[in-house]
């Protein structure tokens, strides 16, 4: 007698889940997705802003666009020699007036930071040195190759972090979002999240920061993020980015109200220096825009002068006039990896660029060092 087609269907299911069911007691449970593991806090952190408040002449480095050939093979090898000079600079100004108190990173730290294995095997390593060889804090903003738009970018960049960055519901954290500050010295630093700065809520945000600040006390004030207000490479020249359209239309003016000294942001793979002249019911002011995205991601060359028409029509009553100081060069090789020392003395600010590997030597202004101010008239 033949048989039923519907039992040997359900002798045949019976046997696959219980063949499924030892597989699973076998297998064990399901493994959890990779986590970030924390970059390492520095053995001394930044004190509260209340016990640094007489310091008034320091350092801090700036850089930015560390993602390498390899990540999540090897560690970023262009970015280990960076390091490797940072750590030398360290030691070097550790005995002197001006020690390194902090690092920024205008992001882009890994190729895909939805990727866990790229920040634990490439990224991580190198600034956990910094923080503990070194022993200074690290400051990192998110680039658009952080993905912190996604769940999963948001996530790995906050678990990286998480031991170096004011904390939620702290006073210089923004609820919810990447974006924060914080107060050194005479020194006042806003990490801007430029990816989304169309954003109403950080706008605001931002703006109460500086409405609350006090200015006899924080006589300097610095931004850092990934987007550059003016550039000259892939990403700016002829080719305007909506990050950059809104990072001129609405944080720029506000930055000119509450007089910032200098912006630092990266997502162009070169050095270039761009002055902002305006005047206002204060009198004539400057503003410094470097971008340093030297940090080993490939190099970039120059590719245009952006358009600046719009932003200078719209800002004809303060009298804006901009001066590219050191363009980049149009050839890959003439831009080197790189980094900056900036040198905080009173109200007076200057620059050191320090270039590696095969750029080293490289004199943007006729040497290698430039004051953020303009000569005595």
């Amino acid at each position: 007698m033949p048989r039923h087609p519907m039992r040997v269907s359900s002798a045949i299911v019976l046997l696959l889940a219980s063949s499924l069911s030892v597989f699973d007691v076998l297998a064990g449970p399901a493994q959890e997705a990779e986590r970030v593991v924390a970059i390492a806090p520095p053995p001394t952190p930044l004190p509260p802003e209340a016990q640094s408040r007489d310091v008034t002449r320091f350092s801090f480095i700036a850089y930015g666009d560390t993602r390498g050939r390899r990540d999540g093979l090897a560690i970023q090898y262009e970015h280990s020699v960076i390091v490797d000079s940072m750590l030398a600079q360290i030691k070097r100004l550790a005995s002197t007036q001006y020690p390194v108190r902090f690092v920024l990173q205008s992001g882009d730290a890994v190729v895909n930071g939805q990727d866990a294995k790229q920040w634990n095997i490439s990224f991580v390593p190198l600034i956990s040195r910094l923080t503990t060889e070194g022993g200074v804090p690290y400051f990192l903003v998110p680039g658009n190759h952080e993905a912190t738009t996604s769940p999963a970018g948001l996530r790995n960049y906050l678990d990286a972090v998480s031991a170096l960055i004011p904390p939620e519901r702290s006073p210089r954290r923004m609820p919810g979002y990447t974006t924060y500050s914080f107060g050194y010295g005479n020194t006042f630093v806003f990490a801007l999240d430029g990816n989304i700065a169309a954003d109403e809520k950080q706008y605001q945000w931002v703006k109460s920061q500086f409405e609350g600040l006090d200015r006899s006390r924080y006589v300097n004030v610095i931004v850092f993020c990934h987007q550059a207000p003016f550039s000259s490479g892939p990403h700016g020249g002829p080719n305007v980015e909506q990050p950059t359209v809104e990072l001129r239309t609405r944080y720029m003016p506000l930055f000119n109200t509450h007089h910032v000294r200098a912006v630092f942001s990266g997502h162009e793979h070169l050095f270039e220096h761009w002055v902002e002249h305006y005047t206002d019911t204060n009198g004539p002011h400057r503003m410094d825009l470097v971008v340093s995205g030297g940090g080993g991601a490939p190099i970039y060359a120059y590719s245009g002068e952006p358009n600046l028409g719009d932003y200078l029509k719209a800002n004809e009553a303060s009298k804006v006039a901009l001066q590219h100081l050191v363009k980049p060069g149009v050839e890959r090789g003439s831009n080197p990896y790189h980094f900056v020392i900036v040198r905080v003395d009173g109200e007076r600010l200057d620059m050191e660029v320090i270039s590696v590997d095969w750029g080293s030597g490289f004199q943007p202004y006729r040497s290698n060092k430039v004051e953020l101010q303009d000569p005595p008239r």
